[in-house]
């Protein structure tokens, strides 16, 4: 429907596990890199941190090795929100809305498009300027598996894709319409 989606041709195998065999994937997306800019700017201001602190020649090498421990750690920290910002990924099949998250304890959402009785987009000031928003779609079950989807590339197109397989368009019944003719 809109060429300038991103359309995963080859799913990752932490996504293909959870599909059923003949599934069709239509969709399947990263959440917006905005995610991971908090870990990106923390990891340069780090660096940057311990750099200035270790060189020039002052201070005790004790303290040099304490300052470049705690980097290590927040590399660690940010690296891990990193790969897990990697490893997740919102996908659209034919039959269902899938969200399959984590690196050490994974969590999958899916939820049947023909169970989606509402959904609704977000988008924040901050989402509108940078293209992200978020989807929350509610069901006719009492729980969720899948409720909020943050952080959505693309999210007005996305939103249009999910409604165009929710509400397919009908044929009219005039007499003109039909291919076979």
């Amino acid at each position: 429907m809109y060429d300038f989606l991103i359309y995963i041709t080859k799913m990752p195998g932490s996504v293909i596990t959870y599909l059923m065999p003949d599934e069709e994937v239509f969709v399947g997306v990263r959440m917006h890199p905005i995610v991971i800019l908090r870990q990106v700017v923390l990891i340069i201001a780090g660096l940057a941190g311990a750099l200035l602190l270790t060189t020039g020649g002052t201070g005790s090498s004790g303290w040099h090795l304490v300052i470049w421990v705690l980097f290590l750690v927040l590399l660690v920290w940010a690296g891990r929100r990193i790969i897990d910002w990697r490893l997740t990924y919102f996908v659209i099949t034919e039959n269902r809305l899938i969200l399959v998250a984590g690196v050490v304890s994974k969590s999958i959402g899916m939820m049947p498009l023909a169970k989606v009785t509402d959904m609704r987009l977000e988008r924040s000031p901050l989402g509108r300027v940078f293209g992200y928003g978020k989807f929350v779609i509610e069901s006719a079950g009492q729980e969720q598996a899948l409720r909020d989807v943050p952080f959505v590339p693309y999210p007005q197109q996305l939103y249009l894709e999910i409604l165009a397989m929710i509400f397919p368009k009908k044929p009219s019944g005039r007499p003109g319409d039909d291919p076979g003719n």
